[in-house]
């Protein structure tokens, strides 16, 4: 199994020791000799080509994501592949890809298919699917766990470096748990679902399959960017002072009669081995009271909100009476109808739990429970597939009801199939979890799926703010300040381009730089670098930035505003306009001083 880490990766490509196109041909070449249950589509080798060149166009450090491997859930769209959420008779094809997936693929991520999964996803099996049960990736006569089956296999047997799946009551989770990697559960909203089939629109997420905390990161930073179009969006704010790493903290778990293992002894003393290894990190353990917790998770499948799914595929499947997996068919229609005055019912008794598990919640820094208290066979589930799946979720169903983040972190390998917790924060702690996460990770040596190899070092970045800058000439990469971006820790982000409402100037200064003018009506478009730096380091530049230069919320081509070079407005009567270069570089090779 090749190591597929993004570390790795880049440490391969920008020494020329490996290609994207040899190492994505590579592994699609693997893929379609991998076990036929994770796949929906593979793409061809046809389809692959457009990534591939754009890439052979770029450097490895123009783009965070520079030739990394992924795929993606048959329920997330990708433009011009069928999106069929494992329902052939539902199946569209797209011309435009999820928002998410536009983010990964803009930042140099290379998708090579769509995985299988619970028949719009409903289910954490994995078996719900007319391409057949995802078999586990350790012990195929198990489960792999669902909804998002196919995309935590293909992680775990190194056919990925990282993939998406969606999570609405467990399915980022579970199937993590059970194929030794990483799942990323985000603060609803973070990510945005703009681009996804729904489930319960109001609940659904977006989730990361990762083999590491750092790949994790790095996709979650990418991907987390504010979607103006899609109405459940959420911007993130920086991540308070994180937990568990290195100093002390407390992480609750559920009182000894509240967990539930359903006869696993083996998971049973994994999960007690688990918090002896979060007690060895600086880690206290303080008992919860898990029932408001269990009473908010009945009420995602006993309450109004299974209704939800009828809302986003019941008219469909009501249409098309022979389509359909004949367990989500019974779960989605058949469930008993809701009036107004029960969905309030239900709304204010959550708000009454959320009050309670936010008090809880508040007492400690993490909780910490098992992500599942066993796995079963897939002939097992076959015979029981409805209480044996909610068994399944005895530990997850709650979590985006009360609008928690988590992350599911691998622990242990049993005889059988793997054994993980999930860290579970307030929303927003997104990153303190994963800061936490690649602690317990790299101390459980578990390696990662399939792989024995340990994990990269994580530097978690969880307690320093940070911002990102915008820069639109001399401190642009090759060019004479941006040593001054590099003396200060600023990591290249992308090349991009501001919204067509900005005009150039070229100033009269040592060495040269161009001043930006918001300008609706007479600006184009503006070739600009964005960076991340941390805040203290950005307020040491703004100081030194010397008039008419100035900061100011600058607008970019995919609608963000972001902190960006700006310059007054009197540059107009002193200084060469070059607006129509659209860039300073190409401003810069007319000159001859475009290497500068």
């Amino acid at each position: 199994m090749m190591n597929l880490t993004i570390s790795h990766l880049q440490q391969l490509y920008s020494t020329g020791q490996m290609s994207p196109r040899r190492l994505l041909t590579s592994l699609l070449d693997s893929c379609r000799r991998a076990d036929p249950s994770i796949w929906i589509r593979l793409l061809r080798e046809e389809e692959l080509q457009p990534y591939l060149a754009r890439l052979e166009s770029a450097h490895p450090e123009e783009l965070p994501l520079y030739g990394i491997p992924f795929v993606v859930k048959d329920n997330i769209d990708l433009a011009g592949i069928p999106t069929s959420a494992a329902c052939p008779e539902y199946s569209y094809t797209p011309d435009r890809s999820a928002f998410v997936v536009e983010m990964l693929i803009r930042a140099g991520a290379v998708p090579l298919g769509k995985t299988n999964l619970d028949q719009f996803a409903t289910g954490l099996v994995g078996t719900r699917s007319p391409h057949g049960a995802c078999k586990n990736s350790f012990q195929p006569d198990f489960i792999s766990g669902g909804s998002s089956s196919g995309s935590a296999v293909a992680v775990a047997k190194g056919l990925c470096t990282f993939s998406l799946g969606t999570d609405t009551a467990g399915s980022g989770r579970v199937p993590a748990a059970f194929n030794n990697i990483l799942g990323v559960k985000p603060t609803r909203g973070l990510l945005s679902t703009r681009g996804v089939v729904p489930a319960c629109r109001s609940l659904d997420c977006v989730s990361i399959f990762a083999l590491c905390a750092a790949d994790a990161d790095r996709v979650v930073r990418v991907a987390r960017q504010y979607d103006k179009e899609d109405p459940w969006s959420r911007p993130g704010v920086p991540a308070p002072p994180a937990a568990g790493t290195g100093e002390s903290f407390t992480f609750g778990v559920p009182a000894r009669d509240q967990l539930a293992f359903f006869g696993n002894h083996e998971y049973e003393q994994c999960f007690k081995t688990s918090v002896d290894l979060l007690t060895s990190l600086g880690g206290t353990a303080v008992e919860i009271d898990f029932s408001p917790f269990l009473a908010a998770a009945r009420l995602l499948y006993e309450g109004p909100w299974v209704q939800e799914r009828q809302v986003a595929v019941g008219a469909f499947l009501g249409a098309n009476p022979a389509a359909g997996d004949p367990v989500v068919r019974r779960i989605i229609c058949d469930s008993p109808s809701a009036s107004a005055s029960d969905f309030f019912r239900a709304l204010y008794r959550l708000k009454e739990l959320k009050r309670e598990t936010d008090t809880i919640m508040a007492g400690v820094d993490v909780l910490v429970t098992p992500t599942a208290g066993t796995c079963y066979t897939i002939a097992e589930v076959m015979a029981e597939p409805i209480a044996l799946n909610s068994n399944l979720g005895y530990y997850t169903n709650f979590m985006n009801l009360l609008d928690y983040c988590a992350l599911a972190v691998p622990t242990a390998l049993t005889a059988t199939v793997p054994f993980g917790v999930t860290l579970v924060g307030q929303a927003l702690h997104d990153d303190r979890l994963l800061a936490l996460g690649a602690r317990l990770h790299s101390a459980a040596q578990v390696g990662m799926g399939i792989s024995k190899e340990p994990p990269p070092v994580f530097t978690a970045r969880h307690n320093r703010q940070e911002v990102l800058l915008a820069v639109c000439g001399a401190h642009m990469r090759g060019l004479p300040l941006h040593h001054q971006l590099m003396e200060l820790g600023a990591e290249f982000i992308q090349k991009t381009k501001t919204a067509p409402a900005y005009r150039m100037y070229a100033l009269n200064s040592e060495p040269p730089k161009p001043g930006l003018i918001r300008d609706e009506e007479m600006g184009q478009q503006q070739q600009v670098e964005v960076y991340r730096l941390a805040m203290a380091a950005f307020g040491h530049l703004v100081v030194g930035i010397p008039a008419p230069l100035g900061i100011g919320k600058l607008e970019l081509e995919d609608g963000r505003w972001i902190p960006g070079f700006l310059a007054e407005p009197l540059i107009q009567r002193t200084s060469r306009e070059i607006t129509a270069f659209q860039g300073w570089r190409p401003y810069l090779e007319t000159t001859g001083e475009g290497d500068r």
